[in-house]
């Protein structure tokens, strides 16, 4: 009997002969129509991948990883993460695309149709979305912020932002003081006047006196670090102060992002795939011009040094893999649900592609950002302490040359020669008006010297990409491009997260099916309540908490919980025979043997790790700001804080255990002895009682033995699914057809692990005891079991 490869070339030429009889206008209509699909489809993939590609290029490349880089030491924190990148990240993305391609359902039926007894993952993946979505809407805000001041001219990081003096006290001081001098005579308020105008028509005038600043601490940092921390948060000292107290333009910004987000909800609106390019090649083109720029700063070439050392001793520190791990998985979306959701969306199967494309976009977008940060921290280094006191010097007295500043703010000749802190000694000496000037006029560099560790908190790429528009001519354009653009990003990421949440929630539960705005509503509400606290003055650190401690280790839970799920629990073997009559072709056996044996201990071995770090540590540490001494200190988090980390793990954890009570409870209403046998016999009603047979046509002239015959026959019978039975063996078509409705008894049950769990497996036995075509299915796995070890067979990836 020959092969179905054979018997497929043999009847080729009929069809060709058949298909030549056609009226030359129908084919034209079959080919327009082929190439009318081709197109949708190709469309539909493009847009899938430019979506995938957008997620990655988002906040977590632009905005976490620079600052992840920083804090562990550069070049060390980025090998480690191309090493967890090719062993984790494309192999667990690949793993969620084949699964929303496969089943196309959403991320909370994908569990239940697969095992379910952990159908909880799909509800415990919609609660990390919810925190996720929480506290990267502050980082949009944040955004917004920045894209407010850049409207003003000169930008108000590049000084030091002054604070007016409204207390009444000081306001009756100065008219008393102008009282008093007014008593002194007409004769002496004539002579200062004059003195007035001979220090110059450009001198600022009077009424500024009234403008004082707090202290000098702006004059101890650079702007860009002060303004963040003093104008964008309003930050307290400790994360315990000022929970309360909710910063009133963060709390508008918001409501602003959380307004766009719902009107976007409600209305349907979708980004075209013009809109998409433009999002993706929009901050490529600025942060290629900012690179660009800043490759002519000081210290560029020493800091991008820095950048790329790596130290090997700092990888026996495990803090090191738990960050780089979390931020892997963070940044691809890992567990969250979304990429089985667009790839359930999309066309194509050419997801090891796409998978390796997704990944490698978001290390090119990573290194890219970390070049331009580390280059600005490297120029904050290199310009502080005594460079910075020559430059402000140089400028006062250029200043009092063209008449702006007066003779009395020159500073003594010897002032070069003395200690750095001295030159602030004397700033703080002067009369209060004169001190205004002074530090209004002073360039954006620190008076104290800075180290390589200046600046570790989440806000460092908003201070350095703020410092790089500065460099340009027409600052205030390039700053209202790049945070716009950083808007898009983060609205357009926001809006996926909460498309993972709205889509999965509408079809499983049935009253927001009939009302679909409504989840919407619910959702934008409450997301805009629950992101108030990250708007109060400690707000930064307790999105930190969030970011360094809980999402990670939530993110870590499940996804190892779907890698068991899906290749110990349902098995590796029965996924790669569900893939091959999926596609067509088989997995390459080298994606199921990372998933067994390299990413389930490798994700267990990182949950370990979070954990020892977070119950075992010494101590934990946040970066907070001392405005007294005007730099970030590293303060302990309290055990009530780590508490909150307990407590929202646990909740957010929460449907993983419950749902199999929940599933043991509903069990028996489809596993009753009469229920069970009449959904039997309408199974068995397929069954031929006579052997299956092979068309006449098709006994043509073999050389085969039975046995070998019978081996082949066996071998085929997945191929045969995939193209369509004759009529003598119409019987299995039902049995491995996969559909929704019949998913408990529509796949091959192997001798696994998965009898513990699926419920699918707990009718095994008595189907094969029952029914002839269990005969039938059990041959059929043997012969898919000879067709793995089959030599001659080439796996596909």
């Amino acid at each position: 009997m020959e092969s179905l490869e054979e018997l497929s070339e043999d009847e080729a030429p009929k069809e060709h002969q058949v298909s030549s009889t056609l009226p030359w206008k129908l084919n034209t209509k079959e080919i327009r129509a082929t190439k009318t699909h081709n197109y949708f489809t190709q469309t539909k993939r493009t847009e899938n991948i430019l979506v995938q590609v957008a997620f990655s290029v988002g906040l977590s490349s632009i905005w976490r990883f620079p600052y992840l880089c920083h804090r562990n030491g550069g070049g060390s924190f980025i090998l480690m993460h191309f090493f967890m990148l090719l062993l984790f990240g494309i192999p667990l993305l690949y793993m969620e695309m084949i699964m929303g391609k496969w089943l196309r359902v959403d991320n909370i039926r994908v569990w239940k149709q697969l095992t379910p007894w952990l159908g909880g993952i799909g509800y415990a993946s919609i609660l990390v979305c919810v925190m996720v979505s929480l506290y990267n809407s502050v980082i949009t805000t944040w955004s917004l912020s920045y894209l407010g001041n850049s409207f003003h001219h000169p930008l108000p990081w590049d000084q030091c932002p002054l604070v007016k003096n409204i207390t009444v006290s000081g306001e009756e001081r100065e008219r008393q003081g102008q009282k008093s001098q007014g008593r002194q005579g007409q004769q002496g308020a004539r002579a200062k006047g004059e003195e007035v105008k001979s220090r110059g028509r450009h001198q600022v005038r009077s009424y500024l006196s009234a403008w004082v600043p707090p202290d000098l601490s702006c004059l101890g940092t650079v702007s860009h670090q002060y303004f963040w921390y003093h104008t964008t948060l309003s930050a307290s000292n400790h994360i315990e102060e000022g929970v309360k107290a909710l910063v009133l333009n963060l709390s508008l910004g918001i409501f602003a992002v959380w307004f766009l987000v719902f009107l976007v909800m409600m209305t349907g609106l979708k980004m075209s795939t013009q809109m998409l390019v433009f999002s993706v090649f929009l901050p490529y083109i600025l942060l290629l011009c900012f690179l660009i720029r800043g490759l002519f700063l000081e210290g560029a070439t020493t800091s991008l040094r820095r950048m790329v050392t790596t130290e090997l001793s700092a990888w026996a520190s495990l803090d090191l893999w738990r960050q780089a791990g979390g931020h892997v998985l963070y940044s691809l979306g890992l567990g969250m649900g979304t990429i089985i959701l667009f790839s359930c969306k999309a066309g194509g199967d050419s997801y090891v592609q796409v998978a390796s494309l997704v990944a490698l976009v978001n290390l090119v977008t990573s290194l890219l950002a970390t070049s331009i940060i580390f280059i600005v921290l490297g120029f904050w280094t290199t310009t502080s302490g005594h460079a910075c006191v020559e430059q402000s010097v140089s400028k006062l007295m250029k200043l009092i040359d063209k008449g702006v500043l007066p003779q009395d703010v020159k500073p003594p000749e010897d002032i070069l020669l003395l200690p750095t802190m001295d030159y602030l000694d004397w700033i703080s000496n002067l009369p209060g008006h004169l001190q205004h000037q002074v530090i209004h006029f002073s360039p954006s560099c620190s008076i104290k010297a800075q180290k390589e560790k200046f600046m570790e908190g989440p806000g460092l790429a908003f201070a350095a990409f703020s410092q790089v528009v500065s460099l340009f001519p027409g600052a205030s354009f390039w700053a209202i491009l790049f945070f716009i653009a950083l808007l898009i990003i983060g609205l357009n990421n926001l809006i996926n997260i909460l498309e993972g949440i709205v889509f999965p929630l509408q079809n499983s539960i049935s009253i927001f099916k009939n009302y679909p705005r409504m989840l919407s509503a619910i959702i934008c509400l409450g997301g805009f309540l629950g992101s108030l606290v990250f708007t109060s003055q400690a707000g930064s650190y307790v999105m930190s908490l969030f970011d360094d401690h809980l999402v990670p280790l939530t993110l870590v839970v499940i996804v190892a919980f779907q890698n068991m799920a899906l290749t110990w629990i349902y098995g590796a073997r029965r996924l790669r025979e569900e893939m091959f009559r999926e596609l067509g072709r088989p997995l390459w056996p080298f994606w199921t043997f990372l998933w067994c044996y390299v990413t389930v201990p490798g994700l267990l071995a990182l949950l370990t790790v979070c954990l020892m770090h977070l119950y075992q540590g010494a101590h934990l540490y946040y970066t907070a700001w001392n405005s007294s001494g005007s730099q970030e200190v590293k303060q302990p988090y309290l055990h009530r804080t780590l508490g909150w980390v307990t407590f929202f793990s646990t909740l957010t954890l929460l449907p993983i255990p419950v749902h199999p009570f929940h599933h043991w409870w509903s069990l028996q209403d489809y596993t009753a002895p009469g229920s069970f046998e009449k959904l039997l016999s309408k199974k068995t009603t397929f069954v031929s009682p006579k052997p299956l047979q092979w068309p006449k046509q098709h006994s043509v002239k073999s050389s085969f033995t039975p046995q070998d015959r019978s081996r082949e026959t066996s071998s085929r019978e997945l191929s045969l699914s995939t193209r369509g039975w004759n009529q003598d063996s119409q019987w299995l078509s039902p049995i491995l057809s996969r559909s929704e409705s019949s998913s408990w008894f529509s796949l091959p049950l192997p001798a696994s692990l998965t009898s513990a769990l699926s419920t699918r497996s707990v009718s095994a036995p008595a189907s094969r005891r029952a029914t002839p075509a269990s005969t039938t299915i059990d041959s059929t796995q043997q012969g898919q079991e000879d067709h793995e070890k089959n030599p001659h067979k080439k796996s596909v990836q």
